[in-house]
């Protein structure tokens, strides 16, 4: 039995399939599914069983989960203690919604990393609404900036930035009654803010055209393809510009907020605590409010490298 083997029966376990899991761990199918597989055969119990309706546990595996789950976030404090007596630098591993991830991950931790008096090796990734509270809680990541995640009492999730969710498009191009909405990853996320406009307006699935990034879809916006979810700070330059115009809706301006998800205090790392404060500096508020130029978010690469045998 490995912690490798371990983490993905936690991932499979609370995010419900195998095919989430290796999507969370970056890592095909069939790893995630031989790694369960050992894990099975080490432990002589099925653990998590295929039903109608997704992964149901085995009363074996039910109560494998919570003590999985603390060997799994030991295992990656452990190495983190490891590194940190070696002199290594502190990891930093954020997972954000692709519009956070595009416009203000990077900046911040770059911004932290300089600011701060300890050696910090930071990376960030995109996650899904789901994904998140599964990697902090699980110390996969050690942040989480997005949505609230406030439905796992284990984590701590608090506002850092108030903002609005608004519909742009283009002022050259007269709006159809079959407009496309071009949305960004977060589009097809359910519980992300794009995804909860889309639902409160019913848009169908037929109307909606995924980017690979939320700068993407702006410019399709604005050369007439449709129109685009935005949050109001970041578009502010092309609204500025004339690019693009906002879009009357029944449910926008929608109010909403960015949090940050950590363990709570007491179990969070220390380069984690330090960052969650460094958010509440006028000098990260100032790049959380600030639209940069968007670069390409990359999915989370976890910490976590999938065999049988690791």
């Amino acid at each position: 039995m490995t912690l490798t083997q371990l983490s993905v029966f936690v991932l499979v376990a609370r995010l419900g399939s195998v095919k989430a899991a290796a999507r969370t761990l970056d890592v095909s199918e069939p790893a995630v599914s031989q790694a369960l597989s050992a894990l099975r055969q080490h432990l002589g119990d099925q653990l998590v069983t295929r039903g109608p309706s997704g992964m149901t546990l085995t009363p074996g595996g039910t109560r494998l989960l919570g003590i999985a789950s603390q060997m799994v976030a030991l295992g990656a404090e452990a190495e983190a203690t490891v590194r940190a007596a070696q002199g290594a630098p502190e990891p930093l591993r954020i997972v954000a919604s692709s519009t956070v991830a595009e416009f203000v991950s990077g900046p911040l931790i770059d911004a932290f990393v300089t600011k701060s008096a300890r050696k910090v090796d930071g990376s960030s990734g995109v996650a899904t609404t789901d994904e998140m509270p599964v990697l902090v809680a699980n110390r996969l990541s050690d942040l989480a900036l997005g949505p609230s995640l406030r439905t796992d009492p284990s984590l701590v999730s608090e506002p850092v930035l108030r903002t609005k969710l608004i519909v742009v498009g283009s002022a050259r191009h007269p709006l159809r009654s079959d407009v496309a909405w071009l949305v960004d990853p977060a589009g097809t996320d359910p519980e992300s803010d794009t995804g909860r406009l889309l639902r409160r307006l019913r848009v169908p699935d037929s109307r909606i055209r995924v980017f690979p990034n939320q700068t993407a879809a702006w410019t399709a916006a604005a050369d007439g393809a449709g129109v685009a979810p935005a949050f109001a700070h970041l578009v502010a330059p092309q609204l500025r510009r004339g690019d693009l115009v906002v879009i009357t809706t029944p449910a926008t301006p929608m109010a909403t907020a960015w949090y940050a998800t950590t363990m709570s205090a007491e179990r969070r790392s220390a380069t984690a605590g330090a960052f969650r404060r460094f958010l509440g500096t006028p000098d990260a508020m100032h790049i959380m409010q600030s639209a940069g130029t968007g670069s390409p978010p990359s999915r989370f690469r976890p910490p976590v490298y999938v065999t049988i045998w690791s």
